[in-house]
This record gives C-alpha cells, sequence and structure tokens, in this order.
C-alpha cells in the first residue's frame, strides 16, 4: 500500500509548478455542442476498433486471405494479428479526422505521440542490439553457463532475465533460451516457475509503456532517476519478478 511521497512534499513536483511547467488545477474541461458530439464519436470509433481486433484474435477464421507468390509458387496466406491490428487502427484514425475533425496536426505534438516515438526508437534499437549479441556469441555464453545451470537449476532464471533486458520482449526470451533449458534437461515445472523471470525488461527504463507512463505523467513523480537505474519501475518490477519466481518453485516443490 506504500504509494511514496505526497505530491505536496514532492521537490520535484513542487520545482515543475513552481516553473509553471504543470498546472495544479485538476478541474475536468467541458465540452459542448459539437466539440461533445464529436468528442463522443471519436471515443465509439475506437472503442469498436479495439472490440473488431478481440474478435479477430478469438475468430483467426474471419481475418482474409491472400495469394503470396515465392520461387515460382503461390500459396495462401493468412492475414497475422499484427497487421491486421495497424488497419484497424489505422482506419480508426481515418475515420476520426474525416468524421469527427481530428486534426493530424495536433497529434504529432501530443505527448502520446512523442513517448511513442522515442520508445519505437528505443526498442527497436535496443532489441536489435541485444539480440546481434546474444547470437554472435550463443555458444559461448550458453556453454559458460550450462554446468552451472545443471547443478543450479535456479541460475536459469537469472539468464532469461538478463536475456530480457537485452531484448526487450518476453516472447523473444521465450523462443530463445527455453529450447536450451530442454536440452540440458531442466523440467517443466522448473520452467514453469521460473517463467515470470522473463519480464526483465522493466530493468532499463527504455521499454515502451514505461517511456509512455514517464511522458503521461505531468506531475514528474513518474521519472527516470539521476542514476538510470533509480527509475519508478525498479522497485516494483523486482519485488514483483523475485516474489513471482520464488512462490513458482515453491508451488513446483509442493505439486510436484
Amino acid at each position: 500500500m506504500r504509494k511514496g511521497t505526497e505530491l505536496k512534499d514532492d521537490p520535484i513536483y513542487q520545482e515543475r509548478l513552481a516553473q509553471g511547467l504543470i498546472s495544479s488545477d485538476t478541474s475536468p474541461v467541458s465540452l459542448t455542442g459539437q466539440q461533445l458530439t464529436r468528442a463522443r464519436g471519436s471515443v465509439v470509433v475506437f472503442l469498436l476498433a479495439a472490440v473488431l481486433v478481440v474478435v479477430l484474435g478469438l475468430f483467426p477464421s474471419l481475418r482474409p486471405t491472400y495469394t503470396a507468390a515465392s520461387g515460382g509458387q503461390e500459396s495462401v496466406e493468412q492475414l497475422d494479428m499484427a497487421p491486421a491490428i495497424m488497419i484497424m487502427m489505422f482506419a480508426a484514425a481515418g475515420i476520426n479526422m474525416l468524421l469527427f475533425r481530428a486534426s493530424a496536426a495536433e497529434t504529432i505534438k501530443t505527448s502520446i505521440m512523442s513517448a511513442g516515438m522515442v520508445a519505437l526508437i528505443s526498442i527497436a534499437g535496443l532489441g536489435w542490439l541485444g539480440s546481434s549479441f546474444f547470437e554472435g556469441n550463443k555458444q559461448l555464453i550458453v556453454g559458460s553457463i550450462s554446468g552451472v545451470i545443471q547443478q543450479h537449476s535456479w541460475v536459469f532464471a537469472l539468464g532469461l532475465f538478463v536475456l530480457s533486458i537485452l531484448l526487450a520482449s518476453q516472447a523473444a526470451t521465450v523462443v530463445t533460451l527455453m529450447p536450451v533449458a530442454l536440452g540440458l534437461g531442466l523440467g517443466a515445472p522448473t520452467l514453469i516457475a521460473m517463467f515470470p523471470a522473463v519480464n526483465g525488461y522493466f530493468f532499463l527504463p527504455t521499454y515502451a509503456t514505461m517511456l509512455a507512463a514517464i511522458s503521461f505523467d505531468q506531475t514528474g513523480t513518474t521519472r527516470i532517476g539521476k542514476y538510470v537505474l533509480n527509475h519508478s519501475f525498479m522497485l516494483p518490477g523486482m519485488v514483483a519478478t523475485i516474489s513471482s519466481v520464488s512462490i513458482g518453485f515453491l508451488l513446483a516443490k509442493l505439486v510436484f
């Protein structure tokens, strides 16, 4: 339940307030007439797009198919979820601009847009760097820790955690290291117990949602610290990861 310092006692918030960077007035903006109609319409369009994305995920047969040619042979492919999400959201944005006069010029000036662009560059760069480093040194890394893992299986959780930091992706970490663990003879209960360790991308404050949260919080209380690693997500992230893996190992011993 510890939520941190109250805003009245937070020096960074008070400094931003004194500099006029933020306003202490939190009263909602009142919309009337056409502004209210456009706002409601935009929200409805966005929610419908989100519902359609969920439906396409639950029922893959609804996604369209297309013919792809490769090596002189044609094959029927189905639209993947990632492009489907992009298409739906771009379509929703277009409808909002055409019907409800959403401004493209104003959109790129918002904190959401700037946070998204920073996150895109950070995620892409760090992900490529981490993946290239691991793949280039895979044999050395796996070979040097395989003996230790076979004697102390919990060490593999550290490997998952570190690689997830480098790759900034849970899925990529699982695909890369879980087959290695199976090859080393680690059992399914142990791997399930260690699965929360793939969430280590919070360790460096470069992940998309983290940067977005920092940008959205105008109070300045969600922030990256002076030493980079002392950011707002470090303590809750470490507590959640360590406790989840520990509880997972305990349950694995009790159940299996």
